[in-house]
């Protein structure tokens, strides 16, 4: 009886191991099932254009496909249907510019590849039955190392590199298919036809179904730029005076200074769009990365800035609250100059006379920090840091000027609209301009009024 309990009871442990394991697994699988609906969901809200997307690529599909369900479409192509469906797999891409591009590409290509093979087919065959794999091979040979080489040209690499390598494709498999069938023309025929209508489908589809522009991308992406530049600027001026401890803006500067690949990439697919809404034909997409370069270059100036936070020296409070008044309103300006992108509106003017206030401004900061202002036994330690954020901070009011004659460049360029009110965007951020200029000369008067004081007490 003992011997006959101890087999029972091995046996329910078993049991009851395996049921555990067995549970254990489903909690797992249904723990991963949630996981998975939680990346779908937080996917489909951070961009809903994306769920959009989808849908799109599945319709494509199932329009292409009906070359195989229609049985009169199936007898007319054959297999070459299949070629169909291909193409709007690799042609089908987020935005209008993107697959308008791949479109083009592949159906030029497809075009012109599909003419030379036929050609370099009957050009092999007059020379008889020997020699023509021999021609077929010299002819795959030489388009193929020129067509390689000439992908690496800037230009060509930039917006035609896809079409390309579809040509080299589409002549290797007319030009080489042509030595075993005598109906060349009719499969090159075919194939043609049935990428056009693939890459027409990916046209139609993307454009006129929730199209999704990257010139618009690119457009709202560098006001984005210049507004979390310049909040960082003014979260600066903030803890320069040490009114708020920390800054969440660090992100967002990073984000501006690796934004370089994007910004080209919408850039390169905005020119392949036709005009839509405010964004009309030949619009100026040049000139957006033109101040996208010029604001990343002002937030490495930035970058370098947020270093002085983390110095534990800090300049007199009268030189601290003019390098914290002017980084704040150096931030409006580029919010302000943000604003006039996003909206479109035209900037007034840029007046000579704001060039020469900013840099009467940075001389009243020079002479400030060349003043008695620091004693006559300074410790150079605290001395080097403040100096080189003067240093700094100058070079990024240079930077914002240069960035505002190119919004301005650009309103003339796009046509922009005149602002509402009278007074646009431009007119504000040039006015914060004169405001911090304002502040340092007003700062400059009261160290020296002080410094005069001291004399006279003395």
């Amino acid at each position: 009886m003992q011997i006959e309990s101890e087999n029972l009871d091995k046996k329910v442990g078993f049991f009851l191991s395996g049921w555990l394991w067995i549970k254990g697994l489903i909690e797992k699988f249904f723990a991963k099932l949630r996981e998975i609906a939680k990346q779908i969901e937080k996917t489909a809200k951070d961009d809903p254009r994306r769920l959009i997307h989808s849908l799109k690529v599945g319709v494509a599909l199932t329009l292409v496909s009906l070359f195989y369900y229609c049985q009169p479409l199936y007898r007319s192509f054959g297999v070459s249907s299949m070629w169909a469906v291909m193409t709007v797999v690799v042609v089908f891409e987020f935005s209008v510019g993107a697959t308008l591009g791949k479109g083009l590409n592949r159906g030029m290509a497809t075009l012109v590849a599909g003419g030379l093979g036929i050609g370099a087919h009957y050009l092999a065959m007059v020379a008889g039955k020997t020699c023509e794999p021999i021609l077929i091979g010299l002819f795959v040979f030489l388009q193929a190392v020129a067509s390689t080489f000439i992908r690496f040209f800037p230009k060509v690499k930039a917006r035609y590199d896809y079409g390309m390598l579809i040509f080299i494709l589409t002549f290797c498999l007319v030009a080489i298919s042509g030595l075993r069938s005598d109906e060349i023309i009719e499969i090159a025929r075919k194939r043609v036809l049935t990428i056009l209508v693939g890459a027409l489908t990916c046209v139609v589809v993307s454009v006129f179904i929730y199209p999704v522009w990257a010139g618009e991308d690119l457009h709202l992406l560098v006001a984005q730029h210049l507004d979390k530049l310049g909040h960082f600027l003014e979260g600066f001026g903030e803890r320069c005076l040490r009114t708020i401890e920390e800054s969440d803006n660090l992100v967002g500067l990073n984000t501006v200074l690796d934004s370089k690949s994007r910004e080209e990439i919408l850039a390169n697919f905005a020119r392949w769009e036709p005009g839509h809404g405010k964004f009309m034909y030949r619009h100026p997409w040049k000139q957006y990365l033109k101040i996208a370069s010029l604001t990343r270059q002002c937030a490495s100036r930035v970058d370098s800035l947020n270093a002085y936070l983390n110095s534990k020296s800090h300049a007199p409070k009268e030189i601290q609250g003019i390098i914290s008044s002017m980084s704040r309103e150096s931030g409006k300006a580029l919010r302000e100059l943000s604003l006039a992108v996003e909206t479109m509106t035209r900037p007034s003017p840029y007046p000579n006379c704001h060039v020469s206030s900013l840099k009467a401004a940075s001389k009243n900061l020079n002479s400030l920090l060349k003043s008695e202002l620091w004693g006559e036994h300074a410790n150079l330690l605290q001395v080097i840091p403040v100096a080189a954020v003067a240093s700094l901070l100058d070079d990024t009011v240079t930077s914002v000027e240069k960035i505002a004659d190119a919004v301005d460049e650009l309103s003339s360029l796009a046509n922009f609209g005149n602002a509402i009110g009278g007074e646009t965007t431009e007119d504000k951020s040039r006015n914060g301009v004169v405001t911090l200029v304002g502040i340092v000369i007003e700062g400059s008067d009261q160290v020296k009024k002080g410094q005069s004081s001291g004399l006279q007490a003395g």
